[in-house]
């Protein structure tokens, strides 16, 4: 006899499905010898499956009355929270709410200073050129960058404005908001006065072309009376005569600040060279020295003050002397001016070098 070969052909095409009968007589064969071949134990688990399915439609409608009523017990309460709707919080809470706000966004500036100040230079070892710079100098600067865009918007307002020629009463409106906001930046430097006063000196918050034009921390006031004296015209005899006496009595104030600045200056450099320069320095000297240096220091921060309040007290003289629509000229060509050095230190900065 042929030995048995493998039935590797089938005798129907495999897309044909077999017929019911050969379906219920090969699932006949495999319970029959599922049950031949295994104990009764295993086969308990799917009698279990069976009863609990027959079983399963009864319990149905009892569990369906149950969850409804946990759902009317329920249901009052949520109706009733919808119909009450949100409450409308009092002055008191929103105020407070407000000033929460404020205080975290003040903490998220100081500890962002705290980073970019002191953990960068003290934990990956940065030049001291880059990394001394004080938490307090960093949030400063932060700050001031926000001013400078909030200070860009205002002055396309105040432009579009002018432009308007909107009646006196409304652009006064528009003055007074730019007013205010350089208000807000001579109180941040007064800030930051306190705590890194060489910061606002060495003027690194400001771009490479203003810090050439840079004196105490600031511009010039009377350097910047003449740049807008163009732009204002025409003036009246007393508005001319009310412009000339400021910017003498602002270039007097300037001289004074500038020759106490040079005798500070002097004043420090005589008291740390009072004694021999010789290495190593007689220690008892050495701090006594440093002391004293200290403390005349100390008295830059006043200078810096003094400035300020000299550009300050200048605009809104000039905002006293002027008209509103002359008011609203000045500020946009002193805005105008400011905008073109930092242009023109971003051209500087972009400018093909040589090898």
């Amino acid at each position: 006899m042929r030995p048995p070969t493998l039935n590797i052909f089938p005798s129907q095409p495999m897309h044909v499905e077999p017929s019911s009968t050969n379906n219920h007589k090969a699932a006949t064969a495999l319970v029959s010898s599922t049950t031949n071949n295994s104990s009764k134990r295993p086969s308990e688990p799917s009698m279990e499956l069976a009863n609990a399915r027959n079983n399963a439609p009864s319990s149905g409608p009892e569990t369906a009355k149950a969850i409804k009523r946990e759902g009317n017990r329920k249901g009052p309460t949520s109706s009733n929270s919808e119909h009450e709707g949100p409450k409308t919080p009092d002055p008191k809470t929103l105020r407070r709410l407000a000033q929460n706000r404020e205080a975290a966004r003040k903490s998220r500036l100081r500890k962002k200073g705290m980073f970019f100040g002191g953990i960068l230079g003290g934990e990956q070892g940065l030049p001291v050129g880059i990394s001394n710079i004080s938490s307090e100098a960093a949030v400063f600067d932060m700050e001031y960058a926000r001013w400078l865009e909030v200070h860009h918007r205002l002055m396309c307002e105040l432009r579009a404005a002018v432009q308007e020629h909107l009646p006196e009463n409304e652009l006064r409106l528009y003055v007074d908001n730019c007013l205010a906001h350089y208000d807000e930046i001579m109180n941040l430097k007064g800030m930051v006065a306190k705590t890194d006063v060489f910061h606002l000196v060495s003027g690194l918050w400001k771009s490479p072309a203003e810090r050439c034009f840079l004196w105490l921390g600031g511009f010039r006031p009377s350097e910047l009376i003449k740049v807008i004296l163009s732009q204002i015209e025409p003036l009246t005899e007393q508005q001319i005569l009310g412009i000339c006496g400021l910017q003498q009595s602002t270039q007097e104030a300037e001289d004074a600040l500038s020759q106490g600045l040079e005798a500070l200056n002097q004043s420090i450099l005589d008291t740390i060279a009072s004694d021999s320069l010789s290495c190593p320095p007689n220690m008892a000297n050495y701090m006594g020295q440093m002391a004293v240096a200290m403390n005349k220091l100390s008295t830059l921060e006043g200078f810096v003050r003094q400035a300020d309040n000299l550009r300050h007290q200048t605009i809104h003289r000039l905002n006293q002397i002027l008209t509103t629509r002359q008011a609203a000229r000045c500020l946009l060509a002193i805005a105008e001016y400011f905008h073109r050095l930092r242009a023109l230190s971003s051209l500087w900065m972009a400018r093909p070098r040589q090898e």
